[in-house]
């Protein structure tokens, strides 16, 4: 074809060198307009061709390559072929511009390589997010690693052409500059690696409820990749953490409890030491009326006038022989109530027990799980079983400690 409008040019009468600058710079614009019409076709072509495929296939992933743009950056490649292939010989009569034409050509194939690779990289990334298998692994470290050394080696690859040097030269200089290397990358380095232990030890997944105090993070795992680990908290804040905090640092994942039988409730209330006593049968007599403990009393009492008569116990004092006391009985009420609570799990531990006494009274704490683990339904069946028990705890004669501001008798009135 050259030499055809070389001739075409020499017959209209222009001279040699004219012509055969004008024939250079015909076939140049024509290898040009050939790679669009081929970029134009293959466009068209590669896009009908998935999307046919993907009608036909059940399988997400071809969605995701047509969703990342894989046949369009496909199309760029048999136009670049072209003009790799034949463009840099129409320059023969420019020589200034065949070399850098030619290295230009190539950069851009190495660009569009790395493009290529990068969109379907995020097309296994989004397919696999799609797995039940891969939801709660951390997916974007290990896509970003990759990414990492795709760069890595493209840029070497673009500066090997820039300069003309074997890309083994500046594989062996970055060798010598490897502590700075290191030194740039620590973060990224600390992020891959803690991100593999992350995913063997099973010390998060995405989804999971974790607490971390020294990043005020108190929510679910929405992302982790290879810089950062992404929280939603519960105010719909987002808190990034360093991935490698994961594992440097301490928090609280509250993954266990979300697959147990019950979120734990673990409190308690404080009882007055002044309003603890014995309870005599007056008092016992209105007590037996509660239905949820008029069983157990009425047996324990026949157990202790059984053992006070045989040990000849004089009853006149009550502190003599064996007594029931109302915090004992309330704590026997509240392990009823508790039990027959439907949204108390009875398959895991149900305690009310007494802990050490304090400044601020005896401490009686709940110890159980309810079912529903929901934050805001718990949250109303913790206060619905305290509402319970502290209005509850009057009928035993019992008081809850609570500060009190007495008035200042000391200044009388004039």
């Amino acid at each position: 074809m050259k030499q055809l409008l070389l001739d075409f040019y020499q017959r209209l009468g222009i001279n040699q060198s004219m012509a055969e600058d004008l024939d250079a710079i015909t076939f140049g614009l024509i290898v040009i307009l050939m790679a669009f019409i081929f970029w134009l076709v293959s466009k068209r072509i590669l896009r009908l061709i998935f999307l046919k495929i993907s009608k036909r296939t059940k399988s997400k992933f071809d969605d995701f390559l047509i969703k990342n743009k894989i046949p369009e950056t496909l199309s760029f490649f048999p136009p670049l072929f072209i003009l790799i292939g034949f463009l840099p010989q129409s320059l023969i009569s420019f020589p200034l511009l065949e070399e850098p034409v030619a290295s230009l050509l190539e950069i851009l194939g190495a660009i569009v390589t790395i493009i290529l690779l990068r969109r379907l990289l995020n097309s296994f990334k989004d397919f696999f997010k799609t797995l039940n298998n891969f939801k709660n692994k951390p997916i974007d470290s290990y896509i970003q690693v990759i990414m990492i050394f795709v760069w890595f080696i493209g840029i070497m690859f673009v500066f090997s052409i820039l300069s003309g040097k074997d890309i083994g030269t500046f594989l062996a200089t970055l060798g010598a500059l490897s502590a700075l290397i290191l030194l740039i990358f620590k973060d990224s380095i600390l992020g891959f690696v803690a991100s593999i232990q992350v995913t063997i030890n099973d010390t998060v997944r995405i989804g999971d409820w974790i607490t971390m105090k020294s990043y005020n993070a108190d929510g679910d795992v929405i992302e982790i990749n290879l810089s950062t680990v992404k929280v939603q908290n519960f105010d719909n804040t987002i808190t990034s953490i360093p991935t490698y905090k994961l594992v440097s640092d301490s928090f609280v994942n509250w993954r266990g409890m979300s697959e147990s039988g019950g979120r734990r409730i673990k409190r308690a209330l404080l009882i007055r030491v002044s309003s603890i006593h014995f309870v005599d049968d007056v008092q016992l007599e209105k007590l037996l009326k509660i239905q949820r403990i008029s069983p157990f009393i009425t047996k324990r009492k026949k157990e202790i006038e059984i053992e006070n008569n045989a040990e000849g116990s004089d009853k006149s004092l009550l502190l003599n022989g064996r007594n029931m006391t109302n915090i004992g009985l309330f704590r026997k009420y509240a392990l009823a109530y508790l039990h027959k609570h439907p949204k108390i799990n009875s398959n895991l531990t149900v305690m009310v027990r007494q802990l050490a006494p304090t400044s601020e009274g005896v401490p009686l704490e709940v110890y159980v799980f309810v079912k529903d683990k929901v934050w805001v339904n718990y949250e109303s069946i913790v206060s619905d079983i305290f509402d319970h028990l502290l209005a509850s705890i009057s009928f035993f004669e019992l008081e809850c400690f609570e500060y009190t501001s007495k008035p200042n008798l000391s200044k009388k009135k004039q």
